[in-house]
């Protein structure tokens, strides 16, 4: 009489789910094996014993498993009693696929183990293998992306205790707390590349990539691709399978565009499109792609001249100075000079190994130079010194060997200047300028604002609110 059983009745249908789970294994796989508390093989398969050299299964009976199959984890699985569901175990044919459970008693206490060879051929588990690997060198690829473009500086970099120092470190910090562009202003050496590390280095986006690219070190027919990346087969000569480009690696993180003020009008409109839209096409494509980047923008060239002179967008130039910051050159901060020069000489202990120190004289010499080359020049000015020197202790003569022909610093009159009154800033007195020039035109046309605005240059619009703007009357 065949036995039935109801799905209700637990315990009889997981006793027979368990033998019919063990049936399946023991059935469709390459091998089945039973070991007790001490790892011996208390059963094995015909075909499994065969495969490890035994004519009979017999033969491995009361044998330590590692006898039979070398490289077995089974005493493993049996000693600390967790299972292993899925492992390679190396053959010297081909790796097989297995299995490894403890067997337990009914209090519980482990007995034994059970072990599965699952296949012998790891295709039947390639695409799990293949989205693993694929999986894998993704995650490689996006660290070493990661590891390639990460801030090297911080603000602890910015060496200067001077006011303006201090005040740059504190724009910096309120720059670094939101995602508006900031514009880095300053001569060259001045450290604005290193400014622009720090403030992403203390950004919510400082896991995210750190891109930077120099508008004026690039030929102007590949600035494009090397801003926007191109698509396959862009162009004669591209990659067939495209490039990415800056504002693709930079994705979620921070561009650093240098030398903005030297990037093609053409290529300006683009940036501002990205600034605005938050999109871009690369070279040769249709397709749209989303941008998420923080700008960070320097030059060291006056925008308002290059402005005037149409060289630079006037729209562009409004969307980038959110955040304006001015880093005064060296020549202006000469306070910085002594935590300067200390800091300098630190780093070239680590590559000279021997600590350096300026003597006082040393570092009023350098207080009368006016750095062209701003701290750039004074790095290389110590370097060089200290390679000509053969002591320890650099004095104003081998400074002045290493420095050459002593630039003087401007010496700056305390007389306040004709055209600005004693309680006046500049934009005051550019107010006053404007009233008395609009005013003065007004007067010569009769008051028609039409003609007066076309004599200005200036939109009637335009005229019409500087006039509200200055307190003039039409």
């Amino acid at each position: 009489m065949t036995d039935t059983y109801s799905l209700t009745d637990y315990q009889s249908v997981r006793q027979l789910a368990i033998r019919s789970l063990f049936e399946i294994f023991e059935q469709f796989s390459e091998g089945t094996l039973i070991v007790d508390r001490e790892a011996r093989i208390v059963w094995i398969n015909q075909r499994y014993a065969q495969r490890f050299g035994l004519e009979d299964a017999e033969q491995a009976i009361g044998r330590p498993v590692e006898q039979v199959i070398p490289g077995s984890l089974m005493r493993e699985v049996v000693s600390s009693g967790r299972p292993m569901l899925l492992d390679i175990l190396d053959m010297p044919k081909d790796p097989l696929v297995v299995m490894r459970m403890p067997i337990r008693d009914d209090a519980g206490a482990v007995i034994g183990g059970i072990g599965f060879a699952l296949f012998d051929e790891l295709r039947s588990l390639s695409p799990l293998l293949t989205r693993y690997q694929r999986m894998q060198a993704e995650l490689a690829s996006t660290r070493s992306l990661l590891q390639a473009h990460q801030a090297k500086y911080s603000l602890a970099h910015f060496i200067g205790n001077s006011p303006a120092s201090l005040e740059i470190k504190r724009r910096a910090r309120r720059g670094a707390a939101s995602d508006a562009p900031v514009l880095l202003l300053g001569e060259t050496g001045t450290g604005k590349e290193l400014l622009a590390h720090a403030i992403h280095s203390a950004s919510a986006r400082a896991n995210k990539p750190f891109v930077s690219i120099n508008a004026a070190a690039i030929p102007e027919t590949l600035l494009e691709a090397e801003f926007f990346g191109t698509a396959p087969g862009a162009f004669t000569g591209a990659d067939r399978k495209g490039r990415p480009g800056k504002l693709q690696i930079a994705q979620g993180g921070t561009l650093f565009l240098d030398e903005i003020g030297d990037m093609p009008l053409p290529l300006q409109s683009k940036l501002l499109r990205v600034l605005q839209e938050k999109e871009f096409e690369p070279v040769g494509s249709n397709e749209v792609l989303r941008s998420d980047i923080r700008l960070v923008a320097a030059t060291s060239i006056d925008l308002d001249k290059a402005m005037r002179e149409g060289r630079f967008r006037a729209d562009l130039y409004y969307r980038i100075n959110v955040l304006p910051i001015e880093i005064p050159p060296l020549r202006e901060r000469l306070e910085d000079l002594p935590a300067l020069c200390e800091a300098i000489l630190d780093d070239l202990r680590e590559d000279h190994h021997a600590l350096y120190e300026l003597d006082s004289a040393a570092l009023a010499l350098l207080a009368r130079h006016a750095w062209p080359g701003n701290v750039r020049e004074l790095r290389n000015l110590l370097e060089r010194t200290v390679l000509l020197n053969d002591g320890n202790q650099l004095d104003a003569e081998s400074l002045r060997a290493a420095l050459g022909p002593l630039q003087p610093v401007p010496q700056q009159s305390n007389a306040t200047s004709p055209l600005l009154a004693p309680d006046q800033d500049f934009y005051a007195a550019r107010d006053a300028f404007e009233r008395e020039l609009i005013a003065g035109v007004l007067e010569e046309y009769a008051g028609n604002v039409d003609a007066a605005a076309k004599r200005l240059g200036l939109g009637r619009s335009t005229l019409y609110k500087k006039l509200a703007a200055l307190g003039l009357s039409s």
